[in-house]
């Protein structure tokens, strides 16, 4: 699917955005700010990345810089003379939002870690969930100034949950997810880079300079999942991203994303999507998430 860049008007006197939507969700899009989404009044489909799956009320997501995004509600939602009746608050703002220093600062490494990990998207569940929504909704009745101070208070809580779980898979890699100077960022080039061969893992561990156990016990800590996992996930999502184009032949895509026959690419796109790569693909065709 081809993606629309679509900006959110924000006041020249204000720093970030805060929109109540009361309209259509809208078209698959993306933009440069950092997005949390929380859906009020829908249920529907919506595809974040390569992953597509269904919302209800109360669904609540953060989404990273110039990830595609699209939440199609159910036709219940729309009524007969055409009005929408689903509702969303979207809170938007530019990595730099609050000064290019902002983000340098050593207390902020955790947040500098949540937003370096954003590409992939971010769901929250628990008690994380419970404070963002009460905050979203309650910045409503806000002033400006009410607003901006409420914003710290989300970024603090992304800077310390670990209350999520991510979206896509890590095939929506951005080039920043790593700091340069850390020891698991030459394996991350190496995996992007080689994904789609049989990656050993003694190469690995030779660019790490670690010990099997080191390497996957920091992988596991950083990543979120186990290394196996991770190039999984990678492969997959590159499938995904090549099931777009309706030419492409299944086989052809399971072998180009790393798998050695298509038995063993269909069991773990189902493992990880619970679909097949064939109704994934009649997914994205649906006029409804197109339009």
């Amino acid at each position: 699917m081809e993606t629309t860049e679509i900006r959110l008007f924000k006041e020249s006197n204000q720093s970030f955005i805060y929109h109540i939507e009361e309209k259509d969700f809208g078209i698959y899009h993306h933009h440069p700010e950092y997005e949390l989404v929380l859906i009020k009044k829908g249920k529907g489909v919506r595809i974040i990345g390569d992953n597509i799956n269904e919302f209800k009320e109360n669904d609540l997501v953060f989404l990273g810089s110039y990830l595609p995004h699209v939440w199609r509600c159910d036709d219940s939602y729309n009524n007969d003379d055409g009005t929408f009746i689903g509702k969303g608050y979207v809170i938007q703002f530019l990595k730099e939002f609050l000064g290019n220093l902002f983000l340098q600062l050593t207390e902020n490494e955790g947040l500098i870690s949540f937003f370096s990990n954003s590409f992939r998207g971010c769901k929250f569940y628990g008690k994380t969930k419970e404070k963002l929504i009460n905050i979203i909704i309650s910045m409503q009745a806000m002033n400006p100034t009410q607003r901006l101070y409420a914003l710290l208070s989300i970024l603090e809580i992304l800077a310390t949950t670990d209350e999520f779980e991510f979206i896509c898979s890590p095939a929506f890699y951005i080039s920043d997810q790593s700091s340069k100077n850390d020891p698991l960022h030459g394996v991350i080039e190496f995996i992007l880079k080689n994904f789609k061969d049989d990656i050993k893992l003694k190469d690995v561990l030779e660019i790490a300079n670690m010990s099997n156990t080191q390497f996957f016990l920091a992988f596991k800590k950083t990543y979120r999942m186990p290394f196996k996992s991770y190039l999984l996930k990678l492969r997959i999502g590159y499938a995904c991203r090549l099931l777009a184009d309706p030419l492409r032949n299944i086989s052809e895509i399971a072998y180009e994303s790393g798998f050695e026959n298509l038995s063993n690419f269909n069991r773990h796109f189902k493992s990880i999507n619970q679909c097949t790569p064939t109704a994934y693909r009649k997914k994205l065709e649906r006029k409804t998430l197109t339009n």
